[in-house]
């Protein structure tokens, strides 16, 4: 069971996008539609009632959450996702690559680099980026998809205390760490130039920049996690939520910047309820006795 799932951010376009991506990925489909409810709305969702609240996908397993809002942020490459493909898919790493850039930006071109032989960085037309390698990034087996997150700026050469700070906090393990080089005048010298890792049986990335990308994490793809119950929920919400004004309805940022959410298992049964979505809305850590 997947008990981490990204949800990715959409300005009025999470059905649209996620039409897109299933003619994306060959092996994608659509496993769930959910919709606002017509009543119990802030007064900045009024103009979505009853629209699609978010679309669940999933890709060759994998799966992502679309969610239909506003324009209250703009996902960036802070939080990109690894795409792993086997050394006999190179026409279909061309064709994806090819289908995310269209009305995209390419951040790095496909192409040849010393640490892969066929690899290329897109945004596609949502905000929504992707790095697409021929063959594991380090050469050991992953998944086909993997979160990947990139510190830069004001969190710039923090990637291992993440690493470090998330295995500790889901009890997770580290896969590969490959460090920049010690000696010269980079801002990331000896920081993490690769580095995977796993957290509930599932594979995330992380690296730090030198550069100045002009933007850090922020809530445009958060990370969705399954709590088995209250107790659980509540360790990883006092060991995860470091800004108090992003608390809210179950979401939370940590000291990086990097988006939560925290949900319970049956948070479908629970928000079946009603006056659950009022009830939701009302809330910053998720309280399940409340819902009854």
């Amino acid at each position: 069971m997947q008990r981490i799932v990204p949800n990715l951010w959409f300005d009025h376009k999470a059905a649209e996008a996620t039409d897109f991506y299933l003619g994306v990925f060959p092996d994608a489909r659509r496993i769930d539609t959910k919709r606002y409810p017509t009543e119990g709305l802030l007064d900045f969702q009024q103009e979505l009632a009853g629209d699609v609240l978010y679309e669940e996908l999933e890709i060759r397993g994998y799966r992502l959450i679309a969610i239909n809002a506003g324009d209250e942020v703009t996902p960036n490459p802070s939080i990109s996702f690894m795409l792993t493909f086997d050394e006999t898919e190179r026409d279909l790493l061309d064709g994806v690559y090819a289908a995310l850039s269209e009305g995209g930006q390419v951040l790095m071109a496909l192409d040849t680099y010393e640490f892969n032989s066929h690899y290329g960085w897109v945004s596609d037309r949502y905000g929504i980026s992707w790095q697409l390698f021929l063959g594991s990034p380090n050469g050991q087996k992953r998944p086909f998809i993997m979160p990947s997150l990139l510190f830069t700026e004001a969190v710039r050469k923090r990637a291992e205390e993440a690493i470090t700070y998330y295995t500790s906090v889901f009890s997770g393990e580290v896969g590969t760490i490959a460090r920049y080089p010690e000696d010269g005048d980079s801002p990331v010298a000896g920081g993490v130039m690769y580095g995977d890792f796993q957290l509930l049986d599932q594979w995330f990335a992380a690296m730090d920049s030198g550069f100045e990308h002009g933007f850090t994490f922020n809530f445009g793809v958060s990370l969705m996690v399954s709590c088995t119950d209250q107790d659980e929920l509540d360790r990883w919400w006092s060991q995860l939520s470091h800004v108090p004004e992003a608390e809210q309805c179950g979401w939370c940022a940590d000291q990086f910047g990097v988006s939560w959410q925290l949900v319970p298992a049956d948070l479908e049964q629970i928000m079946s309820k009603p006056g659950a979505y009022a009830k939701l809305m009302g809330m910053k850590k998720i309280e399940i006795a409340a819902f009854g």
